[in-house]
Parts: C-alpha cells; structure tokens; sequence
C-alpha cells in the first residue's frame, strides 16, 4: 500500500489556495471598483462595514474568464451566491424547480378581489 506524503500534499493544498486567493483578489477588486456594491439578485446595499459578504459570481461558472470589461460577473450576496450555485447543481443532476422566474409567470394574483372588496366597502 502506497503512504500518503503528508507535507507534500499539504504544500500542494498551500499552493493551490494561495493562487486561487491572489486570483480572487484581482478580479474582485475590478468588480468592486465596476459595479455598484448592491446584490444583483436580491437588491441589497452594501458598505465598507459588511462588503466582505459581497461576492463575485461568475455568470459562466468559469473562474478562469475575467474580461477586463467585467462582463463575466455580477456581484451577489453570499446568500443569493450559494443559492446560484444551488441551482447549478440541481440542474446538472437534472432536477427542475417550477418555482424558477424563468420558467414562466406567476398565477396568483393576491390582489384579484381587491376591487370588488373596495365597491362593497369591505
């Protein structure tokens, strides 16, 4: 049986989180210093006190495509970002979600019987 070698792994492991890092770094400052500091999916405002919980998701799921024109991301909330990547996933394994926006309109209109309830004066 083959061992492990520890201290190589664990170098490789610092390698490859180092990189990513300095990666993440250049293109989420250009991102920053794009787009307004607002979640493009649940409109959320952010400042320089809760801006670490802004993220840049990449719209093609492709870490490597960084234009310089920005084009490739959008800057979301960790929730709405963990919810993207939830959707891909599910996707992928070939789940749906009739509740997506995309699918189609809603039906329900929670206002349906709101004018007849005013012409009574209910």
């Amino acid at each position: 049986m083959k061992t492990i070698d520890h201290d190589k792994l664990d170098r490789l492991t610092a390698a490859a989180r180092k990189a990513a890092n300095a990666r993440a770094a250049g293109y989420r400052e250009r991102a920053l210093k794009l787009y307004p500091w607002i979640c493009g999916r649940c409109a959320r405002e952010f400042t320089h006190a809760n801006l670490r919980e802004l993220t840049v998701h990449h719209r093609d799921h492709n870490h490597d495509n960084n234009p310089p024109d920005g084009s490739n991301w959008e800057l979301l909330c960790l929730y709405c970002h963990d919810n993207e990547h939830q959707k891909r996933i599910e996707a992928d394994r070939g789940y749906t979600d009739a509740r997506d926006s995309r699918s189609g309109s809603a039906t329900h209109n929670p206002f349906a019987a709101l004018q007849g309830m005013l012409k009574n004066g209910e």
